[in-house]
């Protein structure tokens, strides 16, 4: 990749006596065999005396245009990393021809000679661009058989836990996008949506730390943007991916039909898991004081953990080029979600000052049933200038889930049944979207862009609970409205941006740009007819610039982001299915506030290529958890706007290739400092310390259509504003045998198969002062999950 810098910054090298005229050369770069755009192909325009006189670059649609050419005979020479390059020779502008259109230019994959071997070149596993950060997820099998949260556990800067909860550099106040599109799953919940995608169907995974005025504000720390193959071949093609393994099977069926202007895709994707096994402990000591009269508590807890479910993702679309000017798509996916997770054997005890005062056995049955709808249609116009265009774009999105608990306790000496509680969560989260966008050259070297957008949420929440006396007792609602109640949460989001962008021939390029939003929201429950929550309007600047050197390429990006509350956060609904740990939202939130700053550099050096990122991220306003005793030893998690969050780090990554042998090393390191400084409803808590990750792949191509590949990835125990969360570690291997004309392939993987389990131990520590009472709080958990090999073909 690092090459190509190079070459471009060869291709804008322009001599100053070099006369500008009004002559035009224009075309479209494909790849050959996938008949896929080439972005970032370099074009370069030689003159009669093979001297570079102007060039420029492919835009994301193999879309290129060189202007102000003066008459003259020329050579356009088109060239990127890993492919032949294609040369034009004699084309001549003069008077009566001011513009030459090469059409569509196809490149071919270049093949290097090494010995009797011929490797075909392509891309690294990492690419590094000036706003993000770019995973190749195609070229790695490693992830064969699994869902999106395996490929994400690969990619730099990202680290996903063991429950599929994603953060970027510590922070979990991400946007993700699928195929540049926001969807109410991942509003929901991240970690359920990721298990709906397969790893199979993910062609790349953008990290994009520092988005442009044209993306929504929403998400902290940045934006994960995923995206799906896609087939633009002639006729028909079918892909059929299968594979079993010791904890999960998978089963997926896509299929695309092209016919001249128009263009089908069909396919689906099932997964099942299954003997996911694993166990957790939990010892807690509470101390209250209260007019000097102390009594502490400690609770001990025990369980067994199993999980299964059956995750599903469906799709269909639709594409049609009425003419060289327009175009429209649609689609519609489906997603469905049915887990099932259970504690078995759940014991409670309970000493008050060393006394035994409860002791309770318990199973704990949680239902986690989802289903989701994703709509969008989109209208694009081309202009006769290259570059310029408009789009519309609608976009439908829905979300329904059912989040329900059943406990079935247990007489502690006789272990008969003697009571039965139920919660029945049923959720709707609904959106709508309209945006239109425009952009178009001001010259050869400067783009302007203006849009805007509007988006309708919608959020219900309706919670119930109920209690039943023995094995056959019926359930009977508690009509506490604490406990039974329903949440109308509805959100405009109205938006506006422009941005600019300059590449100067020198190497240097800015983009910067603007964008406000303003939004409106209501709620009410059926208990409080109106939660009031104020108005408000934000102003988002962003800019990005860079500058090609000799040897590579720095770069220097701030901008501002928001976090609104999801549904996680918000949702009153109490959620206790552990007796002694419960967890309520708080409807009343604000936003959170982000400033992002990073610098950057990266280089190409004999055949590898290496990057280093620093950054400082600035929260105000921060939504964190907060954790206190609210009656015996019940301790209740919620959330609120208490403070300050910031982090200040650094990561490196490296890809090298060396013949068949390939590696990317990476990793992170940063210092969290958390402050609430505190108020009359919550005591001064603050934290700090160092968290880091690391992540490695190597990938092996033994010929014959036959590779080995590996991963491994670790984090250190990350800081909370309470406590810690302690680290994990997870590796893999996996051989994968293509098939003639890469037409098929077989492969096998290993998961996690040197240990028979993986331990998480995570601590908390609080001190909450609330009148005349002093609350101390000091908890130590560890979570086991058992890791017998997993395969998966």
């Amino acid at each position: 990749m690092k090459k190509i810098l190079l070459t471009i910054v060869a291709a804008f090298t322009t001599l100053a006596g070099f006369a500008q005229g009004h002559g035009r050369i224009i075309g479209v770069v494909m790849d050959a065999k996938s008949n896929q755009p080439v972005e970032f192909a370099t074009i370069a325009l030689t003159d009669s005396e093979g001297k570079t006189v102007n060039g420029t670059i492919a835009d994301a649609k193999g879309k290129f245009a060189i202007e102000k050419i003066s008459n003259g005979t020329y050579t356009v020479t088109i060239s990127f990393i890993g492919y032949q390059t294609i040369t034009k020779t004699d084309q001549v502008l003069d008077g009566r021809r001011a513009e030459i259109n090469l059409g569509t230019i196809k490149i071919e994959e270049e093949a290097t000679q090494l010995g009797e071997v011929v490797v075909a070149a392509e891309k690294d596993l990492v690419e590094e661009r000036v706003d993000r950060t770019i995973y190749n997820a195609e070229n790695d099998a490693t992830t064969r058989g699994g869902d999106a949260s395996d490929v994400l556990k690969r990619v730099p800067m990202l680290s996903v836990d063991l429950d599929g909860n994603v953060s970027l550099r510590g922070s979990s106040n991400i946007m993700v996008l699928i195929n540049n599109k926001p969807s109410t799953i991942m509003a929901s919940s991240v970690a359920d949506a990721l298990k709906q995608i397969p790893a199979d169907q993910i062609k790349t995974v953008e990290v994009i730390t520092s988005p442009s005025a044209k993306y929504d504000a929403e998400g902290s720390a940045g934006i994960i943007n995923i995206i799906t193959k896609k087939n633009t071949l002639e006729g028909l093609t079918l892909n059929v991916d299968a594979g079993i393994g010791l904890r999960g099977s998978n089963f997926g069926l896509n299929s695309n039909y092209r016919r001249g202007k128009m263009g089908f895709s069909l396919g689906g994707f099932g997964r099942a898991n299954y003997n996911v096994k694993g166990a957790f402990e939990n010892n807690q000591i509470n101390t209250v004081t209260e007019n000097s009269i102390t009594t502490q508590t400690q609770s001990l807890q025990s369980g067994q953990n199993r999980n299964q479910g059956i995750f599903g993702n469906y799709n269909f679309g639709w594409d049609y080029d009425i003419n060289k000017k327009n175009s429209l798509a649609a689609s519609v996916r489906y997603g469905m979600r049915n887990n099932n997770s259970f504690q078995d054997n759940l014991i409670s005890q309970v000493f008050t000052n060393n006394v035994l005062t409860s002791n309770s056995l318990r199973d704990v049955n949680t239902k986690d049933l989802s289903g989701n709808v994703d709509m969008n249609l989109s209208y694009n116009h081309y202009f006769e200038k290259p570059q310029q265009e408009f789009s519309l774009l609608a976009m439908y999105s829905r979300n329904d889930r059912n989040n329900d608990f059943t406990n079935t306790i247990y007489n502690a000496d006789t272990e008969e049944i003697f009571q039965r509680l139920k919660n029945l969560n049923d959720g709707l989260n609904e959106e709508f979207t309209i945006q239109a966008d425009y952009q178009t050259p001001i010259s050869d070297n400067q783009m302007f862009e203006v849009g805007a957008k509007e988006i309708k949420r919608k959020v219900l929440s309706d919670y119930q609970y109920f209690t039943a006396q023995g094995a056959n007792g019926e359930f009977v609602q508690n009509t506490d409205a604490s406990l039974s109640n329903q949440l109308n949460y509805s959100q405009d989001v109205v938006s506006g941006y422009m941005s600019y962008t300059y590449s100067a021939k020198s190497g240097y390029s800015v983009k910067a740009g603007a964008r406000y939003e303003y939004t409106i929201i209501n709620a009410f429950t059926k208990t409080e007819a109106d939660i009031d929550i104020p108005e408000y309007g934000v102003l988002v600047p962003s800019f990005n610039a860079s500058k090609k050197l000799k040897k590579g390429t720095v770069k220097a990006s701030y901008n501002r982001r928001i976090q609104r509350p999801s549904i996680q956060f918000l949702n009153p609904n109490i959620q206790n299915s552990n007796p002694l740990s419960e967890t309520v939202g708080n409807p009343s939130l604000d936003p959170e506030y982000t400033n992002n700053f990073e610098v950057g550099y990266s280089t190409f050096v004999k055949g590898t290529s290496i990057n280093f990122t620093g950054f400082v991220r600035n929260s105000n306003n921060a939504i964190q958890s907060l954790r206190r005793i609210v009656r015996d030893s019940v301790i209740q998690t919620t959330y609120g706007n208490l403070g300050q969050e910031n982090a200040y780090g650094g990561s490196i990554f490296t890809n090298i290739s060396v013949g068949k042998l390939s590696f990317n090393v990476g990793g992170d390191v940063y210092f969290a400092d958390m402050l609430n400084p505190g108020s009359d409803l919550t005591p001064r808590v603050s934290n700090s310390g160092w968290v880091y990750s690391g992540r490695g792949f190597g990938s092996y191509n033994l010929g014959g259509g036959w590779a080995l590949q590996g991963f491994g990835f670790y984090r250190g125990r990350r800081v909370n504003l309470q406590g810690y969360q302690g680290g994990f570690g997870t590796y893999s291997i996996g051989a994968r045998k293509e098939f003639k004309n890469k037409k098929g392939s077989i492969g096998v993987g290993l998961e996690n198969f040197l240990a028979p389990s993986m331990k998480i131990r995570n601590s908390v520590v609080s001190n909450f002062q609330d009148g005349a009472v002093t609350q101390s709080i000091n908890q130590n958990s560890f979570t086991e999950m058992r890791t017998s090999a997993s395969v998966l073909m």
